[in-house]
């Protein structure tokens, strides 16, 4: 029996809007994708400056975040896949954030959930 593999492609990021609760990300192929913005714990707790502050990376197949060192894939997102970092690795992530925040609060405002 021959069996024949189907090729998915997968649609890239067009434009990407972070909401006070959710991820929202247009896809080439006409579709909106959102989910919840809990999946991306770094996410959460950026400010709105830094949500907005996103590019689009492998052509489209992702987004990365600069100012919190998330990168996103749009695979991911399509396989309903929240954010892989561990517990340990996003306390220590949190821990350097707030230091650096308080370092360099002065006339900022400090981000905290």
């Amino acid at each position: 029996m021959n069996t024949s593999a189907v090729e998915i492609e997968v649609p890239k990021a067009e434009n990407v809007k972070v909401t006070k609760d959710t991820l929202n990300v247009d896809l080439s192929d006409g579709r909106t994708i959102s989910v919840p913005l809990e999946w991306f714990p770094r996410l959460v707790y950026a400010t709105p400056e830094e949500r907005s502050n996103w590019r689009l990376i492998g052509r489209g197949h992702g987004i990365h975040w600069e100012d919190i060192d998330e990168d996103i894939s749009v695979e991911g997102l399509l396989t309903g896949k929240p954010s892989g970092e561990s517990q340990k690795s996003f306390k220590k992530w949190l821990i350097q954030r707030q230091s650096r925040l308080t370092r360099h609060s002065s006339g900022r405002a400090v981000a905290r959930r």
